[in-house]
This record gives structure tokens, sequence and C-alpha cells, in this order.
């Protein structure tokens, strides 16, 4: 692996990126690579490694957003729909999707081995999924792609499980859509950094 950027300017650039495009910027098999590197290493409760990644392009990738697209007209109203449709064909327009999932067995497998845990361990899952969704999001950036979180789960799950044959015990955590920056993210607010962090010496 290596990386065009040093740690801290890929963490200060990370962003949302709404505005995407399909445009290649690496290719297929070096946007495996940087998930598979994060997938391996990224830190996980007890080295449980129970979180689970989906890489969808081309075909694939447009297919979520229509999934998502006609899963929410259902319950938004049509006359509000509008705005709901444009995100969605934001989200379509670019290069993949990344899905999060926490695989349940084995994390209820750990709370049966290690009872005295047993409550701590979904929260911990989630601190490590979340790890690990930060990760790629800032090695995405890193090889030039614009990414944002979504959550669209748990009203696309059973569609999404089904359609790419998705074991029923993995939880689905989140969406990252990605591809090549099309406008700049959003102005971004700092509060003073002396009151976010204490040092004592």
């Amino acid at each position: 692996m290596t990386a065009s950027k040093d740690f801290y300017t890929a963490v200060e650039e990370r962003r949302t990126y709404y505005g995407i495009s399909s445009e290649p910027v690496v290719s297929d098999e070096r946007i495996q690579e940087v998930i598979n590197h994060a997938v391996k290493h990224t830190p996980s409760e007890f080295n449980t490694q129970a979180q689970r990644v989906v890489l969808l392009l081309g075909e694939h990738h447009t297919n979520l957003w229509s999934i998502t697209t006609e899963t929410l007209r259902k319950i938004v109203p049509a006359e509000k729909f509008a705005p709901t449709e444009e995100k969605m064909n934001a989200f379509g327009s670019g290069f993949g999707t990344v899905l999060f999932f926490e695989e349940m067995a084995v994390i209820e497998s750990f709370q049966k081995q290690f009872s005295s845990y047993a409550e701590n361990f979904p929260v911990w899952a989630q601190q490590s999924n979340a790890m690990l969704q930060y990760v790629i999001w800032t090695s995405l950036e890193i090889e030039g792609f614009g990414a944002s979180l979504q959550h669209y789960n748990p009203l696309i799950d059973d569609e999404v499980k089904k359609k790419w044959g998705i074991p029923s015990s993995w939880k689905m955590i989140a969406q990252m859509p990605f591809g090549k920056p099309t406008a700049s993210p959003r102005e971004k607010q700092f509060l003073p950094i002396e009151d976010r962090v204490k040092v004592f010496k």
C-alpha cells in the first residue's frame, strides 16, 4: 500500500462530498485493495473482526440507489418527493457505494463467551464499525474520491439482502456513496479547540 498524502493531510482533507460523478479515478482493483486493507487492519472489540463490507460498483451501485429511491417513494408524500429523488439521483451518479455491516452471529457468540460484558458488545461493535467507516472514507479521499455517509437502513435492509444474497445475520450499519468530486464541500466551522481538549501535565 502506498499513499500520496501524509496521515495528517488526509485527516484534514477528508470531507463530505454530495457532488460526485461516475468518472473513474483509480482502478476497481485499487479500490478493492484499499478496502481490503482497511477491513484487515481496523481494530475491533476483543478482535471479533465482526465488521463486514460490500462494495457495489457499476450497475450494482446504481441499483442500490434505485432500490432506495423506490423505497422512499412509498413513504414520502408525492408533493414532497422531488428533493428526495434529487438526492438519490446524486448518490446514484457516483462511481460506487460501500455498504457497512456487522456480523451479529459473531457478536452474539462473544456475548455468550464473555457474559460479564454482554451488554457492551453491541456498543463496542458500533464503535469498531465507525472506525472502519472512517478509515475507508479517508482512504477513498487519498485516492481522489469524494464520499458521504448515509443511513437508509433499516428501510432498505430486506431488499438489499435479497438482491445481493447477503446473510440474514449481517446487520446493515451505513452506506457510503463515492465518486469523483464535482463540487467543493460545504464550508466547515470549528469550535475553539481549547473548549474541546483539556491537557493535564
